[in-house]
């Protein structure tokens, strides 16, 4: 299975670029975070004549989330599934493709540190670690995968010195990072990667970022164990962040080899 996570800040306005990706880079799933439309404006013909169906859980101008995939779509959930009330956000898609439980996630940014978006990114990734208990098991094939809006190590920021005090390196967000790790998933990119550092999935657009390599690793492929001893490699990939009109984050992959059939 080869699996993608893109935040395409806009399906409409990259829809093209997306198109020409999948045709390309020929994920089995691929997982997107803000979509920014509603779920009646979701190009579900244009991405069904490549090959792919897709489900999707948007609100208009804001967010959204969906999973496409050429290996099939069962038990879709949109929002949480931890017994608690609706988000009015539309941050979280879970679905079965093919035999692995499939979660897109596009988390709160915080903006800033005490605000109360702050405190509802804290209270949304405790949610999310209650979802999980209730859609999957870790002995299963896992994937949580998107945008979560959280550098894990310090390595993982171009200069922690120079966004010391913000969001996404917070003692806070690191621990409920750490919490998915626990519930029983593996940092697959970081898998592939132990040793290397200034790896990024996100440059901001302005002051020429991208060219400067100041950016983050935010966005993140999340696997159980069954998925994470099968994972061959990884990659981000940064020419799709180039060119005219890119999404300021690049596309994540991960490939899993199948599962070996006793003799």
């Amino acid at each position: 299975m080869r699996l993608a996570t893109w935040n395409v800040n806009s399906l409409k306005a990259r829809l093209e670029r997306v198109e020409a990706w999948l045709s390309a880079a020929s994920p089995d799933v691929l997982c997107l975070q803000e979509t920014k439309m509603a779920d009646d404006a979701f190009p579900a013909l244009a991405l069904g004549a490549l090959g792919y169906e897709g489900v999707h859980h948007g609100q208009g101008r804001w967010n959204g989330v969906a999973i496409l995939s050429r290996i099939g779509i069962t038990d879709v959930v949109h929002g949480f599934a931890d017994g608690g009330p609706p988000d009015d956000e539309a941050r979280l898609l879970t679905a079965r493709c093919g035999t692995a439980v499939v979660v897109t996630a596009y988390a709160p940014n915080g903006r800033a540190v005490g605000h109360e978006q702050f405190h509802y990114k804290l209270a949304w990734f405790e949610r999310l670690a209650a979802h999980l208990d209730a859609v999957a098991d870790p002995s299963e094939e896992v994937v949580v995968c998107g945008d979560l809006n959280i550098a894990p190590e310090d390595r993982d920021v171009w200069d922690v010195e120079a966004i010391h005090g913000a969001t996404h390196i917070t003692d806070e967000e690191r621990a409920r990072f750490q919490r998915l790790l626990d519930w029983g998933l593996v940092d697959a990119f970081r898998r592939c990667y132990p040793d290397d550092d200034r790896l990024f999935t996100w440059w901001d657009y302005r002051a020429g970022n991208f060219h400067k390599h100041k950016g983050m690793r935010i966005d993140h492929v999340l696997v159980s164990e069954p998925l994470a001893e099968r994972l061959s490699w990884s990659l981000v990939d940064r020419n799709a962040r180039k060119g005219t009109g890119p999404s300021d984050h690049a596309p994540l992959l991960i490939e899993v080899e199948p599962e070996a059939v006793p003799a």
